[in-house]
């Protein structure tokens, strides 16, 4: 017995080391680069001008009404920034979106392509009531821009555009060619306006050293276990897909129920699939992000990000509790569309329900539908798959010049912030520009609160003064530094 507990005591004494060598092998990823000076504007002149562009209701798809309001949004670009449209080529592609080109000196340097969109989701005018200020006012209020666009994706858009005016002003000119790209259906998939630019840049023989859009941004207080904030760089973005879920019956009167019907079938298909979720991932983009974070956390939490080879279940266990960090984890699936029934007392002859998926790397929208015929398992529910379909998208290598670059530019603009790679959970027009490129990387410097997210596509979509003021200095600081 002694002999045994010898031998016991030896294992946890090896095992004790083993992770104490995990957590020392942690080093922190943070690079040290000096905060840049910001660069001197007027503040109330670039902030009234974002209010204006909140104000053109550009919201997609384009039809009869918001075609007239693209077009006067286009007058407006050309009327607030003077210089920049004095400087830069403007080409309209396919009627409504628009590709600027800043020519570099250096022809031989791969130029850089720093993609917005000028579309915006609907404001539902029953919920305009419920708007702290009008969604399309464009306020200035307690220290924030509030309206449609000024998260999503206005707000990227005017401040590059404000930071090559400040850079044309002061006479500069870059050696690196800088493509400036601004789609009109973004929120609707993007085929007929990022796409149709990204075609009109591979006709020419395009090749870009980098692209960076709109998706990640400064956490706060979002992830647990990190007090300071947390600038995440997407340097990938799940796939999409969309399911159809129909089940059909023979209907009748209410008073005579039969054992099962429509609602019943579809009800107990989403019920099977809440009980069988994709498994988590501590890998890819996702695993990248807990390297840079785990050095930055208490022992404890330090300890168990070192040691995944053995606290994996345990990770993923306690990072699945938070919808936030579950989604960076799995491929997730929500019901979206529920629909049936046409009287109280007439049972449904159909129902059908539609759920969304977000499909992770490594993984594919092919792989999720089997998943999903697996776990429902019932040969009363036909499956059919929307027509929209988005695979994951490669990854960009955290060692290549352009994450530095990026990375380097957040700790230079918001030097309170960690950095770290990410897994951006939505889609983005970055996808139709993946022919171009290697490196994409999708990241604007607003910051984020666990509350704020519900903004994205929501009620009271705001941007923060701060914030607006620091997105302009980022671009200022990214440009300058893409030059060699």
């Amino acid at each position: 017995m002694k002999k045994l507990f010898g031998v016991l005591a030896l294992g946890a004494a090896v095992l004790g080391g083993a992770l104490v060598i995990g957590v020392l092998r942690s080093v922190p990823r943070q690079i040290d680069v000096a905060p840049a000076a910001p660069i001197q504007i007027d503040v109330d002149a670039v902030v009234q001008r974002l209010s204006r562009a909140i104000r053109h209701r550009t919201v997609s798809p384009v039809n009869s009404v918001s075609q007239a309001e693209f077009e006067r949004f286009h007058a407006f670009l050309t009327e607030s920034f003077p210089a920049l449209h004095k400087r830069l080529a403007r080409e309209t592609v396919n009627q409504h979106s628009l590709l600027y080109t800043w020519q570099g000196t250096r022809t031989e340097l791969k130029p850089i392509l720093l993609l917005a969109h000028m579309d915006v989701v609907p404001a539902n005018a029953e919920d305009f009531p419920r708007w702290r200020y009008p969604p399309f006012a464009g306020a200035v209020a307690e220290g924030y821009l509030w309206g449609r666009g000024a998260m999503d994706d206005k707000g990227s858009l005017m401040a590059s555009l404000e930071a090559i005016e400040w850079l044309i002003k002061q006479g500069y000119q870059p050696e690196r060619t800088i493509y400036l790209a601004f789609g009109h259906d973004e929120e609707i998939g993007g085929n007929n306006g990022a796409a149709k630019i990204a075609a009109t840049l591979a006709a020419r023989n395009v090749q870009l050293e980098f692209v960076l859009d709109e998706g990640m941004n400064i956490l706060s207080g979002v992830i647990e276990g990190v007090t300071t904030p947390v600038a995440l760089i997407g340097i990938a973005e799940k796939g999409y897909l969309s399911i159809q879920l129909r089940a059909d019956a023979a209907g009748g009167h209410s008073s005579i129920p039969p054992a099962d019907n429509a609602i019943n079938s579809i009800s107990r298909a989403l019920q099977r699939l809440e009980a069988a979720p994709f498994p988590a991932k501590l890998s890819g983009p996702t695993g990248a992000m807990l390297e840079f974070l785990g050095p930055e956390m208490a022992w404890s939490k330090k300890l168990v990000l070192a040691n995944l080879w053995l606290f994996e279940p345990l990770a993923a266990n306690r990072l699945s509790k938070s919808p936030l960090t579950n989604a960076l984890l799995r491929t997730t699936i929500a019901p979206t569309i529920f629909h049936a029934g046409v009287k109280e007392n007439v049972l449904p002859t159909q129902a059908h329900a539609v759920i969304n998926l977000r499909v992770m790397p490594g993984e594919s929208t092919a792989t999720a539908l089997e998943h999903v015929r697996k776990a429902i398992d019932d040969p009363q529910v036909k499956l059919t798959p929307l027509p929209i379909r988005i695979e994951p998208s490669a990854a960009t290598d955290i060692a290549s010049p352009s994450f530095k670059l990026v990375e380097s530019t957040i700790r230079q603009t918001a030097p309170d912030a960690i950095v770290a790679p990410a897994l951006l959970v939505a889609a983005t027009d970055s996808r139709h520009y993946a022919g171009l490129t290697k490196n994409i990387l999708r990241f604007l410097p607003i910051t984020i609160t666990a509350a704020d997210t519900k903004r994205y596509h929501g009620i009271d979509e705001r941007i923060s003064l701060t914030d607006y003021l620091r997105c302009i200095n980022f671009y200022a600081r990214l440009i300058r530094n893409s030059q060699p």
